[in-house]
């Protein structure tokens, strides 16, 4: 049996819908040494935040993948706090972006105590919200890995093969996507329990394809921020090439920005349901193809098994 894992409890495929597997409530971009860093009241995050949440709810939206991970102003008790106010399941990360948002702290800390601190989060909970994170999010330079993001891929590889959670990876270049991959399986994980985040930023296909056949997740997660035709196109052509089993489709929008007076301006979440999905439609997909894209895939990543 496989459970999602949320702010709100470990949810069921039977007790979701359609689900976004990449965006943002609130995300930090500064580096974790600056001046009110993550620094933000709880009031003025809801003020800017439930709105845009209760406009996903009315088109269908059941739950969000939170992509803001440690180094980039993950706040897991404001997710809690929004998802208790919209009565609406976030899935919040472990794990930590690449250099040089990371803090002293990881980089000090030996393989085997990021592997502790991950497992603790998937099992336990994040901080002390009561609550498991979902999966894990780290990050890579667009050059290649460093000795360090290294380093927590492979305590974060361990950390899955331990609760069956998914790692994605911020990770710009394809090539590089596939150092991950090889590092991930030397480790005894799985390419499957692996999403490329940003796969859309790869300008060679051929890369995404190969990603693909390793087994992974390919994400497709800029919608909203270019035309709707260059991301309706982009996705027919993987569903043609056969990759739709294994493709994620999310804008990468949000959200509160504690370094912007009062976050800033909110950037929708409904350009998928409005645009994007009957574009797809009119274009000849079919209504199973459209779940599996909106509601079977990302719960099939996302997800993890639990014994019952």
């Amino acid at each position: 049996m496989r459970r999602l894992f949320t702010t709100l409890g470990a949810l069921s495929a039977d007790q979701l819908g359609m689900i976004l597997p990449h965006e943002h409530v609130f995300v930090d971009l500064r580096t974790p040494d600056q001046p009110s860093y993550a620094e933000a009241d709880v009031e003025d995050v809801l003020a800017l935040m439930v709105p845009q949440i209760e406009a996903i709810k009315a088109l269908g939206v059941t739950a969000l993948v939170e992509c803001s991970t440690g180094g980039v102003g993950r706040r897991a008790d404001f997710d809690l706090a929004v998802s208790r106010a919209t009565n609406f399941p976030i899935v919040v990360p472990t794990g930590n972006y690449r250099e040089p948002w990371i803090p002293e702290w990881v980089a000090r800390a030996s393989e085997k105590a990021l592997e502790e601190w991950m497992l603790g989060e998937l099992r336990d909970e994040i901080e002390v919200t009561g609550f498991k994170a979902g999966w894990i999010k780290l990050s890579a330079g667009d050059d290649g890995m460093t000795r360090l993001e290294e380093r927590i891929l492979r305590a974060a590889t361990r950390a899955a093969i331990a609760t069956d959670a998914l790692i994605g990876s911020h990770t710009i270049r394809g090539r590089v996507v596939m150092d991950q991959l090889d590092m991930i399986e030397s480790e005894g994980g799985s390419a499957s329990r692996f999403v490329s985040i940003h796969t859309q930023a790869e300008p060679d296909f051929g890369l995404h394809r190969a990603v693909a056949e390793r087994g992974a997740w390919i994400e497709y997660d800029n919608i909203g921020a270019v035309p709707v035709e260059e991301s309706v196109d982009l996705i027919l052509r993987a569903l043609d090439a056969g990759l739709g089993p294994q493709l994620l489709i999310s804008h990468d929008r949000g959200w509160f920005d504690p370094a912007l007076p009062k976050g800033g301006q909110p950037k929708p979440y409904t350009v998928v349901n409005t645009e994007v999905l009957p574009r797809l439609s009119a274009a000849g997909v079919s209504e199973s193809d459209i779940a599996m894209l909106t509601r079977h895939n990302p719960f099939k990543a996302f997800s993890r098994a639990v014994a019952i």
